[in-house]
């Protein structure tokens, strides 16, 4: 390194030796190096405003670009996914019926919580919330105001009303949280499809709204995704369809004296539920709790007994028997079969409702007489194998498919050895347990002319119909059968003029928890389409445990009790559904050709 003395010695030296005066020189070399400082310094400042010259220019032309962009565009107001720093989503799409009627949407409200450090009279601040919230617990509610708690919940959602009491309270340790709720607006209307929505992450300011059941559930994904644009989701359900049917249902209910009722009204062509029915309901706006351990489900309003609910559905089975012995070329609907006794399966007998004995009936008089003899007779024709792959060409073995989260836990139940005797008894709907929605779908197969459909919650564009399962000359025999068993057969309550329903009654006894059955207690079913020389829809009834006092006698079968309740149901939902009441058009008269 080369070091650069601050005085030059040798000039100076030299100086003195020559009798000059050395202090010129020291003035001089320091007024150099000074200039040379100072050079250095401007230098360095000169590039230092450089830099900041260049960082405004570039800081200046973003803030343009920026103001210019936004001065372009067009207005929208902000919509934050977030609120309070928390991270928490907080929207979530709307589901809407068939015809865009909201069935649940979102609702801004208010948490309550309190800091206890805050407050001035803890004990009369819990005085005040105890008189606005009865449910509070008084003792609680004061141990935490007056303990070592920061931070206490009071309430997770309250009313403006409420909200307003508790401001009136005025003391500062009281605060509330902005957040949005689900708000059902029709009440208990299509609870068990709607199921309801809980809070999931919770924070001061915000709470994420998760569904907890039923389509929220099934569709949670869908309607928290900001991609969708916050685009509805629609269902299939008509919503004044459905308050109809939810009316007549529970007047039946009440009526028949029955634990429950179940409906189900479907498209026989789309495969959609127009509508669905579970008694007893609840309000999803208050979801009430699960039942605890060892409690029996079916007894929770939760229960969605059109899905969830599987039962031996009866003698509404024993027309899938006929379709299947005409569409196999057995038997056609005139065809005589001799249901008269004895009739044993082993050591088992095979008998009639109340020890009848019919004789010899043709095939269209043994689905109106409901004879279980002549059931049975020709699903010994049919053989226990291709009644198995019928059953499940029709979809009962498995859960069905429609998307309600509950629905999976639908499991019909099967007998673990299919042998002759379950051909039988299953060929007149005992021995297989399947839900009222199966049952839709199958006899919806029966009404569209032979194709199975699958039951969808959806708004669908147009018809889906699926696999063939039955010929349509057996479905057209199948339906003629169903026509007369409302006409003169055990359904005769069920006709409504104008509309032409077709239709199979379906009475099992009820089995108990342990094994066997009860000997007084019912499922009593109506499997009902209308109109039934060209169905459009099918319609399905059942009451648990239907009891009714008529012409002075206890009455619990589906003829006395179903059936009424579905013919007040299509009474009154056809007009809903833009059905024209009309005469029912009769057989085209032979005619003979003669030559002259």
């Amino acid at each position: 390194m080369i070091r650069t003395p601050l005085r030059p010695l040798a000039r100076i030296l030299t100086a003195r030796a020559n009798g000059e005066n050395p202090d010129v020189i020291e003035r001089e070399n320091l007024r150099q190096r000074h200039a040379e400082m100072q050079a250095a310094s401007r230098q360095r400042a000169e590039g230092r405003l450089l830099v900041l010259g260049v960082f405004f220019l570039v800081a200046f032309t973003a803030i343009a670009v920026r103001m210019g962009a936004l001065a372009t565009s067009e207005a929208v107001e902000p919509v934050a996914s977030t609120a309070g720093g928390s991270g928490i989503a907080m929207q979530r799409a709307d589901i809407v019926d068939r015809k865009g009627r909201i069935l649940a949407t979102n609702f801004e409200t208010h948490s309550l919580y309190a800091q206890p450090p805050q407050m001035v009279d803890p004990e009369g601040a819990v005085e005040r919330l105890v008189e606005i919230f009865p449910d509070l617990d008084r003792d609680r509610l004061l141990e935490d105001f007056t303990g070592k708690r920061k931070f206490v919940w009071i309430k997770k959602k309250i009313s403006p009303e409420q909200k307003q009491a508790v401001h009136d309270i005025g003391d500062p340790g009281l605060l509330f949280g902005p957040r949005e709720m689900r708000l059902y607006p029709n009440g208990s209307l299509a609870a068990h499809v709607m199921g309801g929505a809980g809070f999931g992450k919770e924070g001061v300011t915000a709470a994420e709204v998760i569904g907890v059941a039923g389509v929220e559930k099934q569709f949670d994904d869908y309607l928290r995704d900001p991609a969708n644009g916050g685009r509805p989701l629609q269902l299939s359900l008509d919503l004044t369809v459905q308050a109809a049917s939810e009316q007549v249902l529970l007047g039946g209910m009440k009526l028949m004296n029955a634990k429950g009722a179940t409906s189900v009204l479907m498209d026989v062509y789309t495969g959609e539920v127009i509508s669905v029915v579970s008694l007893p309901d609840f309000d999803p706006n208050d979801r009430p709790r699960p039942p605890t351990s060892g409690f029996d489900p079916s007894v929770s309003p939760l229960f969605n007994r059109a899905v969830q609910g599987v039962y031996e559905l009866g003698s509404t089975f024993k027309i899938f028997t006929a379709a299947q012995a005409v569409d196999l070329g057995l038997v056609n609907s005139e065809t005589i079969i001799d249901t008269s006794g004895p009739m044993r399966i082993g050591r088992f007998p095979i008998g009639e409702f109340n020890n009848k004995n019919y004789g010899k009936l043709s095939v269209a008089d043994i689905i109106v007489n409901s004879s279980n003899r002549g059931t049975g007779r020709l699903a010994l024709q049919i053989g226990a194998e291709r009644q198995q792959q019928f059953l499940r060409a029709l979809g009962m073995f498995d859960p069905t498919p429609i998307e309600i989260v509950e629905a999976s836990g639908g499991q019909p139940l099967k007998p673990k050895k299919w042998g002759e005797l379950s051909t039988v008894t299953i060929s007149y709907g005992h021995g297989l347990s399947t839900s009222p929605m199966h049952l839709a779908a199958g006899y919806a197969a029966i009404a569209n002319g032979g194709r199975y459909v699958s039951p969808t919650i959806l708004r669908q564009s147009g018809p889906q119909l699926g696999d063939r399962v039955m010929s349509e000359d057996a479905a057209a025999q199948a339906r003629a059968m169903l026509r007369k068993v409302v006409t003169s057969g055990t359904a005769s309550f069920g006709e409504v003029p104008g509309y032409q329903v077709g239709g199979k009654t379906g009475t099992a006894d009820k089995p108990k928890p342990r094994g066997g059955y009860y000997e007084s207690k019912v499922i009593a079913t109506f499997a009902a389409m209308f109109p039934a020389h060209d169905p459009k829809y099918v319609l399905i009834v059942t009451l648990d445990e239907p009891s009714v006092i008529a012409h002075g006698e206890e009455r619990r079968t589906a003829g006395w009790t179903a059936v009424p309740v579905a013919g007040e149901m299509i009474g009154r939902i056809a007009p809903l559904l833009g059905l024209r009441p009309q005469v029912e058009p009769d057989q085209i008269t032979g005619i003979t050709l003669t030559s002259n």
